[in-house]
């Protein structure tokens, strides 16, 4: 009965999108030119699906495309010329953590992402985000924002909610109320739920809590991306968990940022992708994201300290870090976490307000500069609240090996940011998407097709979005321009907040957010809800 009412969902949308295009088609003059704001004239068409470019106008009528190919132009069109350029749809980012830089002025118009191609992202991944989803849109709508915003409902801060940071499995009640939380945010409109489940209070969550909850998911149509248990030594099992909680639960699992963390583990993902692959030859809908770099970035703690060492806060951690006998096990346990990542050499500091002049360089480069071992800086730093930093951890082969998969679609992991923040977050903020299409052109691991599809037509199937992704008749116009030779990351590990090149054109709904690669102070961006009834599962 699921699958026959997925697939009514499916035709309703294919006719919908069908009717649009004929009204579309219909809205002509006398002259049988579609009546338009725009016109893109000259360029080659890479549409989102995987196929062919081809040479083709695309004409925007408000905020929807309404014809690709050739027709007729209208006179009262603006015309613009885009030979020798592409033509693409405007990319979604499944993965990013600007669940608060959204609502800050200096950040809400997402422009390193526009200078990217991204028109739409999703917050609340891994876990964490808002848990009400009905307040953070409506916080959104009333303020503007440049990008389309979808919200994924925190699993961490919903148990946070309910449980705090307590470990221990939750009680029928606890359970029951953490359900209704997660039924309220998908009937406000959010697409499914995240959940990063090694980060406190997530990794407390056990399986069959997950499932439950995953289920509730899934009664409304939606998905479950999941930051899983552990992406290095027990990467396999972390799949095999995910994969049982999609079947159980009856939903569609998203595998965030696939990887295969620390030199140990190179090359599981071979094996990482056979048991994906395995589950989707059975008929679960099963599908993951990466981020084209070989350098991940989290909270220092999640990747160094114990949890029971993290888990009452900064003032339990100041008290266990002065306690002899406390810090003593302390020592030991951070001091094995950072014998796997070069003795600390492989852990730059990207955000530590204290401590300005740490950013951008290693737990071993601060320690020498400090005159203390890199324990020390681990723990000073803990005691005064923690830092964001990034891992170089992974192989090159592995990121090519997972990012030639169909069903690995491109996100970035990174947030809203601002040049002068004054800190040095990972490229990836900046650069996700032009250095997907630098994997392309330059490198040729993979067509330009497929490097767009990843980033516009596949990212949309996976979440169930049918009106975006695409650049067709009827499809909102969410819309990129770019010079195939031009358009490339900017941003390195060593000056990361640099906006990309080569950007020509971005639509947003419609509305010309870049012109000629210059901002046009545009918030066109909208609240995407979640619509049960169209979802494609």
């Amino acid at each position: 009965m699921r699958d026959r009412l997925a697939s009514l969902r499916a035709l309703g949308s294919v006719v919908f999108l069908s009717l649009v295009a004929w009204v579309a088609r219909d809205c002509r003059g006398a002259d049988d030119a579609p009546r338009a704001d725009i016109v893109l004239t000259g360029g080659r068409v890479i549409d989102g699906s995987n196929t062919p470019a081809f040479r083709a106008d695309v004409a925007i009528a408000g905020d929807r495309i309404v014809a690709v190919g050739t027709f007729p132009l209208d006179d009262k069109a603006v015309k613009i010329d885009v030979s020798g350029l592409i033509v693409a749809p405007g990319f979604i980012d499944l993965h990013t953590h600007s669940d608060a830089t959204l609502v800050k002025p200096k950040t809400r118009s997402n422009l390193n992402y526009l200078m990217q191609g991204a028109t739409t992202v999703v917050t609340g991944n891994c876990g964490f985000g808002p848990a009400s989803t009905a307040e953070y849109f409506r916080t959104i709508e009333r303020q503007g924002v440049g990008t389309n915003v979808i919200h994924l409902i925190p699993h961490g801060t919903v148990r946070a909610t309910v449980l705090g940071n307590d470990p221990h499995r939750p009680t029928e009640i606890d359970l029951a109320r953490m359900t209704e939380l997660v039924d309220r945010g998908m009937r406000e409109g959010a697409w499914g739920m995240s959940t990063g489940l090694i980060y406190i209070p997530g990794m407390y969550a056990r399986t069959d809590e997950l499932i439950a909850l995953a289920a509730k998911v899934s009664e409304h149509g939606g998905i479950y991306a999941t930051h899983m248990r552990n992406e290095e030594e027990k990467l396999l099992d972390s799949i095999d968990e995910a994969i049982a909680i999609g079947r159980k639960a009856h939903i569609s699992v998203h595998i965030s940022h696939l990887k295969a963390n620390l030199k140990p583990n190179w090359g599981k993902v071979a094996e990482a992708c056979g048991l994906i692959e395995k589950a989707r030859d059975s008929g679960m809908k099963v599908t993951a994201d990466q981020y084209p770099y070989a350098a991940s970035s989290t909270k220092l703690g999640a990747m160094v300290v114990p949890d029971w060492a993290l888990r009452g806060g900064v003032s339990e951690f100041r008290s266990l870090s002065s306690d002899p006998t406390t810090r003593r096990r302390l020592i030991e346990a951070i001091e094995a976490e950072l014998a796997k990542r070069e003795g600390g050499a492989a852990l730059r500091i990207a955000r530590y307000t204290p401590r300005p002049d740490w950013n951008g360089l290693d737990l071993v480069a601060i320690a020498q500069r400090e005159r203390k071992t890199p324990v020390a800086i681990v723990i000073e730093i803990e005691r005064n609240g923690g830092a964001q930093a990034i891992s170089f951890g992974m192989a090159d082969d592995d990121v090519r090996y997972v990012m030639r998969k169909s069903y690995v679609a491109t996100a970035s992991d990174g947030a809203a940011h601002s040049p002068d923040s004054g800190d040095m977050p990972h490229p990836r903020s900046y650069g996700t998407f032009p250095r997907k299409i630098r994997f392309a052109v330059d490198d040729e691991v993979l067509t330009l097709e497929q490097a767009i599809y990843s980033a516009s037509g596949l990212p949309a199937s996976i979440l169930g979005l049918t009106d975006r992704g695409l650049v067709r008749a009827g499809a909102f116009a969410d819309v990129i321009v770019f010079d195939p030779a031009k358009f490339r990351d900017a941003a390195t590990f060593e000056k990361p907040a640099v906006y990309a090149e080569g950007i020509n054109h971005v639509f947003v709904n419609g509305m010309h957010a870049i012109k000629n690669g210059k901002y046009m102070n545009t918030l066109a961006g909208r609240v995407l809800r979640h619509d049960e009834k169209s979802r494609e599962k």
